[in-house]
């Protein structure tokens, strides 16, 4: 059996969203096969207290620190201390810190790609991911594209797919009913529902203008957006959501994604760009069928006319006509939901971690063991 590898994860997001998610599950996964690993965050991130929380091994990002100064040679002269194989940055600023604290020291730089927009600048980015790692994870096969498309060397590129546990068990119809009252529906409705930050990408917006060509249609839909983000506060304000008006409704932060998911009957992803689609993922898991664009990721996540519908993006009119369809067929929409569920067992975040844990030692070669107590306590 191989050695244990030193591993050290950087994230400089300041919100919990996917990416943070999918950089605490591999941690957990790798622990639990033995990994040294240490994190490397902003000290007023969720992403730090989570991880504190978990007993994971921390440096912090001081706040009030242009350019991450501190923090980078406080991690270069961890570097140097002692024996670590893989530096693994989980977004663009992160790879910046993980070349400046590594440049010329004997590890192996890994860099996650976890969005599919084609680059504005590719021969940036061609030296980007050309000169500042030694390998690339991309979120799937959409970014693997966009990275080869650029210039980046495909032998550099590995399509690791975030993955999650699927529940043994779904809540029964007394938590549909308990959620459902709380929101201030009954059986009668046709809920739909998004979960995601409030960013453009995303396009919470156009599923806002679906629900407005609905409203007049198909009165008993309705169109449940939860989450925070930039661009939440304008979305409240619009004309397009007052014209909506009981069909659509903006939802905070979800708490427990289980009893959010209980109480809808399907689950859209109206993205603009996405680079695989765990909130899709999820949905799945908990056996609803999904509405997704076309686009990125997603069409690798959902089977058009298996385990949900595939519609162009940016098209309103496309989304809102696919929940009108999928809300007229109830048999089909349970087999959909039953199919969606199988599919999400594929997805599992063992695999997901086998494969990373693999693609380390790939890149940096049997290892010896760390020595012992080498990640003291921050």
């Amino acid at each position: 059996m191989p050695s244990a590898l030193s591993i050290v994860h950087i994230d400089t997001g300041r919100q919990l969203r996917g990416g943070q998610e999918q950089l605490l599950a591999l941690a957990r996964g790798l622990r639990q096969r033995g990994h040294a690993q240490l994190l490397v965050c902003p000290a007023d991130s969720p992403l730090a207290a989570r991880a504190r929380h978990e007993d994971f091994r921390l440096l912090l990002l001081p706040r009030c620190n242009p350019g991450h100064l501190r923090g980078l040679l406080g991690l270069r002269r961890r570097l140097r201390a002692g024996p670590v194989h893989v530096v693994h940055a989980h977004d663009g600023h992160a790879q910046t810190i993980s070349y400046l604290a590594s440049a010329g020291l004997p590890v192996r730089r890994v860099a996650s790609r976890l969005v599919a927009f084609p680059p504005r600048h590719p021969w940036v980015h061609r030296l980007k991911y050309t000169r500042t790692c030694h390998a690339i994870i991309a979120a799937s096969e959409s970014v693997r594209r966009v990275l080869a498309g650029v210039g980046v060397p495909p032998e550099r590129i590995e399509v690791i797919t975030a993955g999650l546990d699927v529940p043994d068990e779904l809540p029964g119809p007394d938590v549909r009913a308990r959620v459902r009252a709380a929101w201030g529906f009954t059986e009668e409705e046709f809920v739909t529902g998004h979960l995601g930050a409030f960013t453009a990408e995303k396009g919470q917006d156009l599923a806002v203008q679906a629900a407005a060509w609905l409203a007049p249609r198909l009165p008993r839909v309705r169109v449940l957006l939860a989450g925070d983000g930039p661009l939440r506060t304008p979305l409240a304000a619009s004309e397009t959501l007052r014209r909506a008006g009981a069909s659509a409704r903006l939802l905070g932060p979800v708490e427990n994604l289980a009893e959010f998911f209980a109480g809808l009957d399907l689950f859209i992803m109206p993205s603009r760009s996405e680079a695989w689609g765990l909130a899709a993922l999820h949905a799945m898991a908990h056996g609803l069928p999904v509405i997704a664009s076309n686009v990125g990721g997603l069409p690798e996540i959902v089977q058009d006319g298996q385990t949900g519908w595939l519609v162009p993006p940016g098209s309103p009119e496309a989304l809102a006509q696919a929940i009108a369809t999928a809300a007229s067929d109830a048999v089909r929409l349970r087999q959909f939901g039953r199919a969606a569920r199988e599919r999400a067992r594929q997805f599992s975040t063992e695999v997901t971690v086998a494969r990373t844990e693999a693609f380390y030692y790939r890149l940096a070669g049997p290892p010896e063991a760390p020595q012992p107590g080498y990640w003291p306590a921050m």
